[in-house]
Protein backbone atom coordinates (compact mmCIF):
# COMPACT_ATOMS: atom_id res chain seq x y z
CA UNK A 1 0.00 0.00 0.00
CA UNK A 2 1.15 3.51 -0.72
CA UNK A 3 0.33 5.29 2.52
CA UNK A 4 1.04 9.00 3.05
CA UNK A 5 1.97 9.74 -0.56
CA UNK A 6 -0.63 12.48 -1.03
CA UNK A 7 0.70 15.72 -2.41
CA UNK A 8 -1.19 18.83 -3.42
CA UNK A 9 -2.11 19.27 -7.06
CA UNK A 10 -3.24 22.91 -6.69
CA UNK A 11 -6.27 22.13 -8.89
CA UNK A 12 -4.06 21.65 -11.95
CA UNK A 13 -3.55 18.83 -14.38
CA UNK A 14 -0.13 17.11 -14.40
CA UNK A 15 1.47 19.24 -17.13
CA UNK A 16 0.64 22.67 -15.70
CA UNK A 17 1.47 21.40 -12.19
CA UNK A 18 4.93 20.32 -13.33
CA UNK A 19 5.45 23.71 -15.00
CA UNK A 20 4.37 25.54 -11.84
CA UNK A 21 6.76 23.56 -9.65
CA UNK A 22 9.65 23.98 -12.08
CA UNK A 23 9.09 27.72 -12.26
CA UNK A 24 9.16 28.09 -8.49
CA UNK A 25 12.25 25.89 -8.17
CA UNK A 26 14.04 27.95 -10.84
CA UNK A 27 13.13 31.20 -9.08
CA UNK A 28 14.25 29.97 -5.67
CA UNK A 29 17.57 28.62 -6.93
CA UNK A 30 18.31 31.79 -8.90
CA UNK A 31 17.15 34.36 -6.31
CA UNK A 32 17.57 32.61 -2.97
CA UNK A 33 14.12 33.70 -1.79
CA UNK A 34 10.59 33.73 -3.19
CA UNK A 35 7.25 35.02 -1.94
CA UNK A 36 4.27 32.70 -2.37
CA UNK A 37 1.41 31.12 -0.46
CA UNK A 38 2.21 28.91 2.52
CA UNK A 39 0.75 25.81 0.88
CA UNK A 40 2.81 26.29 -2.28
CA UNK A 41 5.94 27.09 -0.26
CA UNK A 42 5.67 23.82 1.63
CA UNK A 43 5.25 21.84 -1.59
CA UNK A 44 8.13 23.62 -3.34
CA UNK A 45 10.32 23.09 -0.28
CA UNK A 46 9.95 19.32 -0.73
CA UNK A 47 11.11 19.55 -4.34
CA UNK A 48 14.07 21.85 -3.66
CA UNK A 49 15.34 19.83 -0.72
CA UNK A 50 15.28 16.65 -2.80
CA UNK A 51 17.11 18.41 -5.63
CA UNK A 52 19.87 19.72 -3.34
CA UNK A 53 20.29 16.35 -1.66
CA UNK A 54 20.57 14.77 -5.09
CA UNK A 55 23.06 17.42 -6.25
CA UNK A 56 25.31 16.66 -3.28
CA UNK A 57 25.97 13.24 -4.81
CA UNK A 58 28.51 14.22 -7.42
CA UNK A 59 28.55 12.57 -10.83
CA UNK A 60 27.33 12.54 -14.39
CA UNK A 61 24.29 10.42 -13.56
CA UNK A 62 23.22 12.95 -10.92
CA UNK A 63 23.59 15.83 -13.39
CA UNK A 64 21.49 13.97 -15.97
CA UNK A 65 18.79 13.19 -13.40
CA UNK A 66 18.60 16.86 -12.41
CA UNK A 67 18.49 17.92 -16.07
CA UNK A 68 15.62 15.53 -16.71
CA UNK A 69 13.65 16.98 -13.78
CA UNK A 70 14.67 20.62 -14.25
CA UNK A 71 15.71 21.20 -17.89
CA UNK A 72 17.54 24.47 -17.29
CA UNK A 73 21.33 24.35 -17.53
CA UNK A 74 21.84 27.42 -15.33
CA UNK A 75 19.74 26.03 -12.50
CA UNK A 76 21.41 22.62 -12.61
CA UNK A 77 24.83 24.32 -12.69
CA UNK A 78 23.90 26.35 -9.59
CA UNK A 79 22.63 23.23 -7.82
CA UNK A 80 25.74 21.19 -8.68
CA UNK A 81 28.16 24.05 -7.95
CA UNK A 82 27.21 26.77 -5.48
CA UNK A 83 24.44 25.07 -3.49
CA UNK A 84 26.33 21.81 -3.22
CA UNK A 85 29.28 23.64 -1.65
CA UNK A 86 27.11 25.82 0.61
CA UNK A 87 25.22 22.86 2.09
CA UNK A 88 27.93 20.19 1.98
CA UNK A 89 28.06 19.78 5.77
CA UNK A 90 24.31 20.18 6.38
CA UNK A 91 22.43 16.84 6.40
CA UNK A 92 19.10 18.40 5.41
CA UNK A 93 16.81 21.34 6.07
CA UNK A 94 18.22 23.67 3.43
CA UNK A 95 15.18 25.95 3.26
CA UNK A 96 12.76 27.64 5.64
CA UNK A 97 9.24 29.00 5.33
CA UNK A 98 8.72 32.40 6.97
CA UNK A 99 5.04 33.33 7.27
CA UNK A 100 4.30 36.99 6.53
CA UNK A 101 0.52 37.31 6.92
CA UNK A 102 -2.41 37.58 4.56
CA UNK A 103 -2.38 38.77 0.98
CA UNK A 104 -4.20 42.11 0.62
CA UNK A 105 -6.68 40.96 -2.03
CA UNK A 106 -7.99 37.66 -0.68
CA UNK A 107 -6.23 37.19 2.68
CA UNK A 108 -4.44 34.04 1.52
CA UNK A 109 -1.64 33.11 3.93
CA UNK A 110 1.63 34.30 2.36
CA UNK A 111 5.18 33.25 3.16
CA UNK A 112 8.78 33.65 2.10
CA UNK A 113 10.53 30.45 1.05
CA UNK A 114 14.26 31.02 1.43
CA UNK A 115 17.51 29.18 1.95
CA UNK A 116 18.59 29.02 5.59
CA UNK A 117 21.76 31.03 4.90
CA UNK A 118 19.91 33.73 2.93
CA UNK A 119 20.98 37.27 3.87
CA UNK A 120 18.63 40.00 2.59
CA UNK A 121 20.15 43.03 0.91
CA UNK A 122 20.04 46.39 2.70
CA UNK A 123 18.49 49.48 1.09
CA UNK A 124 21.90 50.71 -0.09
CA UNK A 125 22.63 47.47 -1.92
CA UNK A 126 25.10 46.24 0.71
CA UNK A 127 24.44 43.32 2.99
CA UNK A 128 23.36 44.52 6.41
CA UNK A 129 25.73 43.69 9.24
CA UNK A 130 24.38 43.66 12.77
CA UNK A 131 25.64 46.68 14.68
CA UNK A 132 26.85 48.49 11.55
CA UNK A 133 26.36 52.19 12.38
CA UNK A 134 26.76 53.29 8.75
CA UNK A 135 23.98 50.96 7.60
CA UNK A 136 21.70 52.28 10.33
CA UNK A 137 22.41 55.90 9.41
CA UNK A 138 21.83 55.09 5.71
CA UNK A 139 18.49 53.49 6.51
CA UNK A 140 17.49 56.53 8.60
CA UNK A 141 18.53 58.86 5.78
CA UNK A 142 16.50 56.78 3.30
CA UNK A 143 13.45 56.96 5.56
CA UNK A 144 13.76 60.74 5.85
CA UNK A 145 14.14 61.08 2.07
CA UNK A 146 11.04 58.95 1.49
CA UNK A 147 9.03 61.03 3.97
CA UNK A 148 10.09 64.25 2.20
CA UNK A 149 9.13 62.76 -1.15
CA UNK A 150 5.67 61.76 0.16
CA UNK A 151 5.18 65.24 1.58
CA UNK A 152 6.21 66.83 -1.74
CA UNK A 153 3.88 64.54 -3.70
CA UNK A 154 1.00 65.41 -1.36
CA UNK A 155 1.70 69.12 -1.79
CA UNK A 156 1.68 68.80 -5.60
CA UNK A 157 -1.54 66.73 -5.54
CA UNK A 158 -3.30 69.27 -3.32
CA UNK A 159 -2.22 72.14 -5.59
CA UNK A 160 -3.49 70.23 -8.63
CA UNK A 161 -6.86 69.62 -6.93
CA UNK A 162 -7.18 73.31 -6.03
CA UNK A 163 -6.56 74.27 -9.65
CA UNK A 164 -9.12 71.75 -10.87
CA UNK A 165 -11.88 73.27 -8.69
Amino acid sequence: MRHRTKKSNFHRRPGPLKALIRGYVYSLVENGRIKTTVKRAKEIRRQVEKAITLAKRDGLHTRRLLLSRYPNDGVVETLMGDLKKRFSTRPGGYTRVVKIGGRPGDQADMAFLEFVDYAPKAAGGDTAVKGDADAQSRSRANAVAKARLRKNVRRIQNASRREAR
